[in-house]
């Protein structure tokens, strides 16, 4: 990737809208340069700055009433343009220019919309796991080497469970990022199957467990529990990464 292709894509990457190998590639430039980076980062604090700090505007209170005057001239077969003064209609273009800004650029309020972007950011992550053969920083199924490795790395510590007499060996650990984050992730396998399990601090303290979520071929499971976020996610199916959510939980 080109710092072209790199510049044009980026507003949708701020909006979490590539596919997840399109994400790794803007990823690995932005890794690699500085101009597209900081552009990044200058995209990033735009975000922020309109969803906190931009004032809000309502339109006059007869603009409905004209909008409505003019859909009444047309259907009498009087054009709207003509039925509607210049300076209200330039007023209706800039609302309509304000309205489409702000559904590209401004970040989307928590609902379901964020979970469905969390969801593809987690299984981006899974992926690039699996593809870069990176997948895990410290590789062994003693959880008493992988649950030290993250001491000083991270700002919480997360738990490691040994679940080899159910079926599901630890393959180790490593550092990921999720959310604007670093999180722990802790990989399991499943015959020929991976499991990762991203752990991070939770956003809110009560206990809660969320609906399953498919995306892509690949399976997320996530809950929260004693302060703790933890988000399952693997192409293994359903009913054996429910069995491994349980154990899981069970031994936390």
């Amino acid at each position: 990737m080109n710092c072209a292709d790199s510049q044009a894509a980026l507003p949708s990457y701020l909006d979490g809208e590539l596919d997840p190998l399109r994400n790794l590639e803007i990823e690995q430039h932005l890794q690699q340069c500085a101009a597209c980076s900081q552009t990044y980062t200058a995209g990033q604090t735009l975000q922020t700055a309109i969803k906190t700090g931009a004032p809000y505007y309502p339109a006059p209170a007869n603009l409905r009433k004209r909008i409505r005057s003019s859909i009444r001239q047309e259907r009498k077969g009087v054009p709207v343009f003509a039925a509607m003064p210049w300076r209200w209609l330039s007023l209706a273009a800039s609302v309509a220019l304000v309205a489409i800004f702000a559904w590209n650029v401004v970040p989307r309020p928590y609902g379901l919309d964020t979970e469905h972007l969390m969801a593809e950011e987690v299984v981006s992550s899974h992926v690039r796991s699996l593809m870069a053969s990176h997948l895990v920083d410290v590789s062994s199924s003693d959880r008493h080497v992988v649950k030290p490795w993250f001491a000083g790395k991270l700002d919480f510590s997360p738990s490691v469970v040994d679940l080899i007499d159910h079926g599901f060996p630890l393959i180790g650990g490593r550092l990921d990022y999720l959310d604007k984050r670093p999180v722990a992730a802790v990989v399991y396998q499943r015959r020929e199957h991976v499991i990762n399990l991203f752990i991070r601090p939770a956003a809110h303290d009560a206990d809660a467990a969320r609906t399953p979520v498919t995306t892509q071929g690949y399976h997320l499971l996530s809950w929260t529990r004693a302060g703790m976020t933890y988000v399952a996610v693997s192409d293994l199916n359903t009913n054996e990464l429910l069995e491994f959510v349980r154990l899981v939980q069970a031994s936390t």
